[in-house]
């Protein structure tokens, strides 16, 4: 068992077989690279909870994600960019929740990118919420498509880092700090 008073998600451990055994007890089995993050936020649970769980709020802070439909409350349609200015689409099922604690999902048959994984959110005393995404998945193209999903920062290690951040960010500041400027924001300068 962890120490509890370890932030860093189990699938960073060092030891293969409690790798091994978090993937397997975390999430259902679609895929074969799996990735983990954690990030601190500095506010309640049930609060982080709730707009997680709104996944079609989801693309305000994931880069990557073009939309999210909700077909029903368990079933939801993704739309997400893709290496090469392509998209991937899929839908995924939620198999598991505890309101203010986790969600588990799992993609369905024939998704572009075969997937599953957790979204947890622990308490953290007066730092606020521990937020751990644990992600199994499948890379489209397989090995070349993960090394191009790299060159092109959309591979989900990397994009999962980003989006805590960026969660993070939200809803701790109610805005994500970028240095590109918006369409706004150019068409003000160049006035």
């Amino acid at each position: 068992m962890p120490d509890a008073r370890d932030d860093a998600p189990l699938t960073t451990s060092k030891d293969r077989h409690a790798v091994d055994e978090a993937a397997a007890t975390l999430v259902e089995p679609k895929g074969d690279s799996l990735v983990g993050r954690s990030v601190t936020i500095n506010r309640p649970r049930a609060e982080l909870y709730a707009y997680w769980r709104d996944f079609t709020r989801l693309p305000t802070f994931m880069d990557n994600v073009v939309r999210v439909d909700m077909i029903d409350d368990v079933t939801s349609h993704w739309v997400v960019k893709a290496p090469g200015g392509r998209t991937v689409e899929w839908d995924a099922v939620i198999t598991e929740e505890q309101p203010d604690a986790f969600i588990a999902w799992a993609s369905t048959e024939g998704a572009d990118v075969p997937n599953s994984g957790r979204i947890d959110f622990r308490d953290a005393g007066a730092r606020g919420t521990v937020v751990t995404a644990t992600i199994l998945y499948d890379p489209p193209a397989g090995f070349i498509g993960n090394v191009i999903a790299k060159m092109f920062q959309r591979e989900p290690a990397i994009q999962a880092r980003r989006d805590l951040r960026r969660f993070k960010q939200l809803m701790e500041t109610g805005e994500i700090a970028t240095s590109a400027w918006t369409h706004k924001q150019l068409e003000e300068e160049t006035a």
